[in-house]
C-alpha cells in the first residue's frame, strides 16, 4: 500500500491509466511529443493485438488511432536491453492491426512507436533519439515506409529541449512538480488515480504477480542473467543508501527481495 501511495506518474501503471482514462491529456502530450496536431482520434481503455495462438500477443500501454497515423506510448522506468526490439515488434503488430485483409499496403497508417525512457539507452546524450529506415549504402535515401520509432530520454529531456511545456513536463515525470497547466492537470489526475479503490486493488495485485513471476523465473532457471544483474544493481544501490522503494522500481525486483539483500549486506558488514 505504501508503494501506491507513493506512486507517481513515472509509475507505468499510474501512466497508462491516466493516459487512457484522459484522452485529452494524452492528445496533447503526442501533439507535443511528435510536434502535430491532431484532428480526432480512437484511443481504447484496454488494447491487446493478438494474431494467433502460436504468436506472441501484446498488450500496448496507450495505444491511440487517428485516420492515418497510429501511435503507441510506453514508458519504460528500467532498462531490459531489448527495447529496440520491442519497438520493432510492437509496430509490426500494429501495421497488423490497421491493414484490413484485401487492403493495398499503401493503406497502412503512419506508425510511431514512443518509448519515455527514464535512462538513455543508447548512451550518446541525446535528449531524443529518432529512428526511420534509411539506405546504408549513402545515408541519405529514405525508404518512406512512415514508420518510426523515437525515443525521448526523461533526465535529459528535463534539462536539454528548448521548448518549455515539454520541458516542464519532463521535469514533472522525473521531480513530481507540477509548473504549468498541464502537468497541473496530470499532477490532479495522479491524485484522483490514488484515490481509485478498484485500481488500487488492480495494481496490488500487478505487482503479486510481479512477484510471483520473479519467483517462478528464478525456479525455472529462466533470465539468470538479468535477474543477476537486477540483484547486483540493488546491492550497489543499496550500499549507496537508496531508498528500497526506488530500488524496487528501478532494478524491477520485489520489494521482499530487495529488503532481503538489504538484511543480508547488513549481517555481512
Amino acid at each position: 500500500m505504501d508503494k501506491w501511495e507513493k506512486a507517481t506518474l513515472s509509475n507505468n501503471f499510474i501512466f497508462y491509466k491516466v493516459m487512457r482514462h484522459h484522452p485529452d491529456e494524452c492528445k496533447h502530450l503526442i501533439e507535443m511529443l511528435l510536434k502535430i496536431k491532431i484532428k480526432s482520434m480512437e484511443m481504447h481503455n484496454e488494447e491487446v493485438i493478438d494474431l494467433d495462438h502460436d504468436a506472441k500477443g501484446i498488450r500496448l500501454d496507450v495505444y491511440v488511432k487517428e485516420s492515418k497515423r497510429m501511435h503507441d506510448i510506453e514508458l519504460q522506468v528500467i532498462n531490459t536491453n531489448q527495447l529496440p526490439e520491442r519497438a520493432r515488434y510492437y509496430s509490426a503488430l500494429m501495421s497488423l492491426d490497421t491493414l484490413k485483409s484485401g487492403d493495398e499496403y499503401s493503406k497502412l497508417h503512419d506508425g510511431h512507436v514512443i518509448f519515455i525512457c527514464m535512462e538513455d539507452i543508447f548512451k550518446d546524450g541525446l535528449p531524443v533519439y529518432t529512428f526511420e529506415n534509411i539506405c546504408i549504402e549513402n545515408g541519405k535515401t529514405k525508404l518512406n515506409d512512415r514508420d518510426y520509432k523515437h525515443f525521448f530520454i526523461a533526465p535529459t529531456c528535463a534539462t536539454m529541449i528548448r521548448d518549455e511545456e515539454t520541458k516542464d513536463f519532463f521535469e514533472f515525470l522525473i521531480s513530481n512538480k507540477a509548473k504549468n497547466q498541464f502537468t497541473s492537470k496530470l499532477d490532479e489526475y495522479v491524485k484522483d488515480a490514488k484515490h481509485n479503490m478498484q485500481w488500487r486493488h488492480e495494481f496490488m495485485t500487478y505487482q503479486r504477480i510481479k512477484t510471483y513471476a520473479y519467483q517462478d523465473g528464478l525456479s525455472d532457471g529462466l533470465s539468470q542473467g538479468a535477474q543477476q544483474k537486477a540483484i547486483e544493481d540493488a546491492k550497489r544501490m543499496l550500499i549507496k543508501k537508496y531508498p528500497t522503494d526506488d530500488i524496487a522500481e528501478i532494478t524491477g525486483l520485489p520489494l521482499e527481495k530487495v529488503l532481503e539483500l538489504q538484511k543480508g549486506l547488513l549481517v555481512e558488514a
